[in-house]
């Protein structure tokens, strides 16, 4: 079969998919906890209502994923999912600001965003498989991610720019923007014919027989990367829900301006996700990994000493091009690990951990903030990023 020509235009039609998902995360996780500290909601609270999203994808991803495997419709496999999904959580994600004041009702509001998300993010991944072959998938993610970068990064600077003007205004402009990426993607990406599709693949393992094969393996290095990738997740993802709140309430900052904060973060991981790519190839992903994890206990040390908006805004840029170097390679790692045999097992697996670690973190950080302050999350998140140093040194490189 002869090669063809990788098709990029149809790679960043595509990555409009994953733009319009990574719009609507960050307003999310930076606008929405500060609405839910004004109802008089402990830390401990706003962060587990903001790990409802991970805990229905835990559930309704997987059953969507499969669900769409087996849809047949004029539109397709995936886009009837989409066409369900996105115009579900824009109009949940509008009504948010506007329901603010009742928690009942932006309970509601955020349960529906979380249930509209979790019922179109499986099959627009899906794509990724269904219109690129095996060699050019890891050049089509990249892609992607770069897209989805890119949208994470308007959504903080946009988002904190047009809150300053109203509350609504970033939900409103978010969603529309979300609504517009994903009808480009509905407009514009052909879906591959039935006759094309391989045949259906037998059941996957779920993930408690994922788990036992990792874990009866001789060599422990699956389970220590597994925990490493917990652990990362766990600190940033704490991070992510409590930044806001803690520019709110330490740096006397307005919430849009703390949502532009993170911007730099944001930015500098887009810009060092290709470089961090090249390093590891260079020097080996391990070595790579580990001097991101270690840039990243620096860098939330000097946020936890920091009390100028700018010089923090430096540390935070500083941070996210060291995020790079553990986020870009951690997946590539993972396949590192698990040999041609086990990929399905250990890509489950990572995004099982990744998963639970977006419920722990935001709760247990939230939890300690009571007890303590809005300062503590610096020393919570360097405490697990130093707790994957350790698994990571645990884990052995396959030859």
């Amino acid at each position: 079969m002869t090669d063809r020509r990788f098709p990029w235009a149809k790679t960043f039609i595509l990555g409009f998919g994953f733009f319009g998902i990574s719009v609507i995360g960050p307003l999310f996780n930076s606008l929405i906890p500060p609405m839910l500290e004004d109802l008089g909601l402990s830390a401990f609270i706003t962060g587990f209502i903001l790990t409802w999203d991970n805990i229905i994808n835990l559930f309704v991803q997987p059953w969507v994923g499969s669900r769409s495997d087996r849809t047949r419709s004029r539109f397709g496999r995936r886009k009837p999912w989409l066409m369900l999904g996105a115009p579900l959580a824009a109009v949940f994600f509008i009504l948010v600001p506007f329901v603010r004041q009742n928690f009942v009702l932006i309970a509601l509001a955020i349960l529906g965003t979380n249930i509209g998300l979790a019922l179109f993010r499986s099959p627009t991944i899906a794509f990724l498989g269904d219109l690129f072959q095996p060699g050019e998938r890891s050049k089509a993610n990249g892609v992607i991610n770069l897209m989805g970068g890119v949208g994470g990064a308007i959504a903080l600077f946009g988002g904190g720019a047009l809150y300053k003007l109203g509350v609504p205004l970033p939900f409103i402009v978010g969603a529309g923007i979300m609504l517009i990426a994903i009808g480009i993607v509905l407009a514009l990406v052909k879906e591959p014919a039935l006759e094309e599709l391989p045949a259906a693949a037998a059941k996957e393992p779920g993930v408690l027989d994922n788990f036992r094969q990792v874990a009866t393996d001789p060599d422990r290095s699956g389970l220590f990367l597994l925990g490493a990738i917990f652990s990362w997740f766990v600190g940033w993802n704490a991070m992510e829900a409590f930044f806001t709140l803690y520019a709110r309430n330490v740096l006397k900052l307005s919430v849009g301006s703390g949502t532009q904060m993170l911007t730099a973060f944001a930015a500098a991981l887009i810009i060092f996700a290709i470089p961090s790519g090249l390093i590891a190839t260079r020097v080996g992903r391990k070595p790579t990994i580990m001097t991101g994890l270690t840039g990243m206990i620096v860098g939330v040390i000097a946020g936890f000493t920091v009390r100028n908006p700018t010089i923090l805004l430096v540390v935070l840029a500083v941070m996210g091009a060291f995020w790079a170097l553990v986020n870009i390679n951690s997946l590539p790692m993972v396949y590192d690990l698990a040999g041609k045999r086990s990929i399905g097992a250990y890509t489950g697996l990572y995004y099982f951990a990744s998963s639970a670690a977006a419920i722990t973190g935001p709760i247990v950080a939230g939890w300690l903030i009571d007890l303590t302050g809005h300062t503590v999350i610096w020393l919570f998140t360097a405490v697990f990023m130093a707790l994957a140093i350790f698994c990571m040194s645990q884990v052995r490189v396959k030859r």
